[in-house]
């Protein structure tokens, strides 16, 4: 892969070797971006897994860093009062189906009650492809609307690994105090050892960087977050 100008510069800062604390590495991230744009703080974590298992799962960081999220809800007639009161920006059935069937997509997340899946799963094909099918494992399947939107509105986050085993996740922004990011990072790393496989070997982390949207990936030491 051919990187531009900027990127080739920012890693004469960093030889992509070199292996930090996290508050280290973090500030490093920070004088290693380059964009003209606030970006992203990216957590890359590699895990010890057989092709057999898999990690899933949700987490809420403690520090946010994005803008409100559009909540869509599927579910009947009865539930729609609850759901819109808990901060849904869309509520329905068959007729949010017929219209996202029509290529209407502009909404955040979607969320469903468990009555609602048996004609929600006809727009796999559509919710699958762009991460937004409800899935019980993340908690958008579920009766607790309010619950539900609570948590994701206070920017509860989906994270799973992907076939090479590595769960890639945004913690925060270029322009947030280090110290939070951190935190947002520790909070992310404690998750994810949660969900560790009972069949699981050996080290379960195996390497853990973090980078901003357009830099290079900066290496973490593990032992300091174990």
């Amino acid at each position: 892969m051919k990187h531009g100008k900027k990127y080739r510069e920012s890693l004469k800062k960093y030889d992509g070797t070199g292996v930090f604390p996290l508050p280290e590495a973090l500030e490093l991230v920070k004088s290693l971006s380059f964009a003209k744009f606030d970006e992203t703080v990216d957590l890359s974590v590699k895990l010890n897994l057989k092709k057999s298992q898999s990690v899933r799962d949700t987490v809420v960081l403690p520090h946010q860093f994005r803008g409100e999220k559009r909540i869509l809800v599927f579910c009947k007639a009865e539930k729609e009062k609850e759901a819109q009161e808990a901060g849904a920006a869309y509520t329905g059935a068959e007729d949010l189906i017929e219209k996202i069937k029509g290529g209407w997509l502009d909404f955040d997340i979607a969320v469903a009650t468990p009555d609602m899946m048996k004609d929600v799963g006809k727009l796999g094909m559509v919710l699958g492809r762009r991460g937004l099918m409800p899935n019980p494992k993340t908690g958008t399947v579920t009766f607790d609307l309010k619950t539900a939107l609570a948590e994701l509105r206070k920017g509860r986050t989906e994270f799973r690994a992907d076939k090479t085993g590595v769960i890639h996740l945004a913690v925060g922004k270029v322009s947030m105090d280090p110290g939070k990011v951190a935190e947002n990072i520790k909070t992310a790393i404690t998750e994810i050892k949660r969900k560790r496989p009972a069949d699981a070997k050996g080290d379960f982390l195996k390497t853990v960087s973090v980078s901003s949207t357009m830099g290079p990936g900066v290496w973490v030491s593990i032992k300091d977050e174990e």
